[in-house]
């Protein structure tokens, strides 16, 4: 196979290069996927530096979120989800390459009617934000729910969801683009979070000037938040895309009646893994109801594994909307 492995750690995308590899060697407990399109992360910059959380031992092939077919099936499982020849996405390390090793539950079906490059970019930010709004927050029908940085992968996940649900969907983002982007998908109203006034903005859109429902940040701006949030509001906190981690006065909490909310869907499969097929069928209902659709940043297009360190620094500039992916073309796509 084809892939980006790292053998030392790099200063920059532009470090990265495709090698010729050996194909994984699936476990007994594994799938191998031949895959189709690949979907960039935050987290790969800060792997291929590392400065990750999760560091493989070197050597290891970078990348996570794939899509594409199944080329074998586990040893050891008599009863396989997935057959060969069936197409899935899902998240496993190396996804930057043209084959991967994946356990099941890493694995979802492809929805009917996505191609692999919609599919590529579904299996982190959709859940997330469903957990987020659905599971965490209990969204409902009428709710005011603003939903920064809604141009990114999980902001415009979570504006379709809060959608579905019958909310009213207020937006944030930094240029006119992103805010444009964010109301192709869904949002009812936008707001610049570049002009220092948004917190009053964003009030003003709301009945008798009361606040939001629900805010969903996964940038850190929780604390100019509760400016604009309602009494018995809830705050979800997603991330730190920001930087930094805010410190929060908790008189602000106290007086509004808030609730702050985290969301760490990583730590689901350790902590409550019952919850995981809640989501997933939450999402593939609205999935098939036409009420959510693929993320994929289509404003430049990257295609081949040569690719990738341009769709990192791409990602990285935080000039791009939505799930930045690539199409990875097989070396032998007639045996497909």
């Amino acid at each position: 196979m084809r892939g980006i492995q790292i053998k030392e750690y790099v200063k920059g995308p532009d470090e990265l290069k495709v090698v010729d590899l050996p194909d994984p060697v699936p476990a007994n407990d594994q799938y191998l996927i031949a895959i189709h399109a690949s979907a960039t992360n935050f987290f790969d910059l800060l792997q291929i530096a590392g400065k990750y959380q999760h560091q493989p031992p070197l050597p290891w092939v970078s990348g996570s979120e794939f899509a594409g077919v199944i080329l074998s099936v586990p040893s050891r499982n008599p009863n396989p989800k997935f057959k060969v020849g069936d197409k899935v996405f899902g998240a496993s390390q190396g996804g930057y390459a043209t084959k991967v090793a994946a356990k099941e539950e890493a694995l979802r079906p492809v929805p009917r009617g996505w191609s692999f490059f919609e599919a590529a970019g579904l299996f982190v930010t959709a859940p997330t934000s469903y957990g987020a709004l659905v599971t965490r927050a209990g969204v409902k029908e009428g709710d005011y729910v603003l939903v920064h940085a809604a141009a990114g992968g999980v902001g415009l996940a979570a504006v379709q969801i809060a959608k579905a649900f019958g909310a009213i969907v207020i937006a944030t983002a930094g240029t006119k683009h992103k805010l444009d982007v964010a109301k192709s998908f869904g949002a009812d109203f936008t707001v610049n979070y570049t002009d220092p006034a948004w917190p009053e903005l964003v009030k003003k859109l709301t009945p008798k000037n009361r606040g939001v429902d629900i805010v969903f940040d996964p940038v850190g701006m929780i604390d100019k938040s509760t400016k604009c949030i309602r009494w018995n509001g809830r705050l979800l906190v997603i991330g730190f895309a920001a930087g930094s981690i805010e410190k929060v006065a908790m008189n602000k909490v106290l007086l509004k009646n808030i609730s702050i909310v985290g969301l760490h869907w990583g730590a689901y499969t350790i902590n409550e893994p019952e919850k995981i097929p809640e989501v997933w069928d939450g999402l593939f209902k609205l999935i098939d109801a036409g009420k959510f659709r693929g993320t994929v940043f289509t404003d430049q297009e990257f295609v081949g594994l040569e690719s990738v360190p341009a769709a990192l620094k791409s990602l990285g500039s935080r000039g791009t909307w939505g799930k930045v992916v690539v199409k990875v073309p097989q070396e032998n796509r007639n045996k497909l």
